[in-house]
């Protein structure tokens, strides 16, 4: 509902497409609509993702598909129908949310953060190909925030994210608004970003 009311209150320079990431087909549709309507694009925010908590040993096959489906493979399915219409548009930049489990492994969430850490290292490798043409490359990755992701796990989970105090949606907003407002020769390549509270992981 936040998105329609969003939508409803830009106007004309806003329109809402929902589509699975990981159905490649639908992505490309999806971006021919928009350089039709808006002529390119100069921020990618890839920020679907799903994260199913599980000691690796009894952990579902299913549950790592749909993790891979929606955490990598939706990432390189818009990076790469969005790069096209990035082209030329000064300060255009690709950001995706990876998370602190992109950087250090917790026990029971192994092939998340797997998914994390190849988000992590793509975009540095897409990094140094496209910023020859001027186009930024940017990571975030977020610990503990409260958001229908965060929301969606254990009561023991939850209440950790209570005890840590953990971040708000705005605080990683502000920090993607901060890293895309910069000159367009000046790239904010990573932003780690945690509760202060969260020591571990």
């Amino acid at each position: 509902m936040k998105m329609q009311d969003l939508a409803a209150e830009l106007g004309d320079s806003a329109t809402i497409m929902q589509l699975d990431v990981a159905d490649a087909t639908a992505v490309t549709s999806m971006f021919a609509t928009i350089e039709s309507r808006f002529g390119g694009v100069d921020l990618l925010f890839n920020n679907a993702g799903l994260g199913i908590s599980s000691p690796f040993e009894s952990s579902d096959p299913a549950d790592w598909k749909s993790m891979i489906d929606a955490n990598l493979y939706g990432v390189l399915n818009c990076t790469q129908a969005a790069i096209p219409l990035m082209r030329g548009r000064a300060g255009a930049m690709i950001c995706s949310v990876s998370s602190v489990g992109g950087r250090y492994g917790a026990a029971t969430w192994s092939v998340y953060s797997a998914t994390k850490y190849a988000v992590v290292g793509f975009h540095d490798a897409l990094r140094k190909k496209l910023g020859e043409e001027g186009i930024r490359v940017s990571v975030l990755e977020p610990g503990a925030v409260w958001t229908e992701f965060g929301e969606n796990v254990s009561d023991v989970l939850l209440t950790r994210r209570t005890q840590l105090e953990a971040m708000q949606p705005e605080d990683v907003a502000q920090a993607l608004v901060f890293a895309f407002a910069q000159p367009a020769n000046v790239l904010i390549q990573e932003i780690l970003m945690r509760p202060v509270k969260q020591i571990a992981p």
